[in-house]
């Protein structure tokens, strides 16, 4: 196999690569593809914490406050991951509005639970 073939498969598995890995580099998504962002669940308390803070202080997070349909005191995870996905709806959902240090995720299956549910703007 010659050098110039050798180069063209590397560059071949190259552009592939960077098509699928999705959040490193870029996303390819289907249109009409519904997609919300949640926390990662090994995030830690901290960065649900920092999460939390940062989303609440740029869009209205009264949905989790007390009183709202998403408050839950006792979990964290859920807070975070509404306030997050709040922020990504807000931010005309690109991937980078939900990486949040890497901590977030984006979901593909509506992550909403009881009256608790989450915003998707088309």
């Amino acid at each position: 196999m010659s050098n110039m073939a050798k180069t063209h498969i590397c560059l071949s598995l190259i552009i592939l690569l960077y098509i699928i890995s999705e959040g490193s580099f870029m996303r390819v998504n289907a249109q009409g593809q519904k997609e919300w962002c949640v926390a990662k669940p090994s995030s830690s308390t901290e960065e649900l914490f920092n999460n939390l803070n940062y989303a609440c202080s740029i869009i209205d997070c009264q949905i989790i406050s007390k009183g709202g349909a998403c408050y839950s005191l006792d979990n964290l995870y859920n807070l975070a991951s509404v306030a997050m996905n709040l922020y990504y709806q807000a931010a005309g959902r690109h991937y980078w509005n939900c990486n949040f240090g890497g901590s977030g995720l984006i979901a593909i299956t509506d992550p909403s639970y009881g009256n608790c549910i989450y915003e998707f703007r088309k």
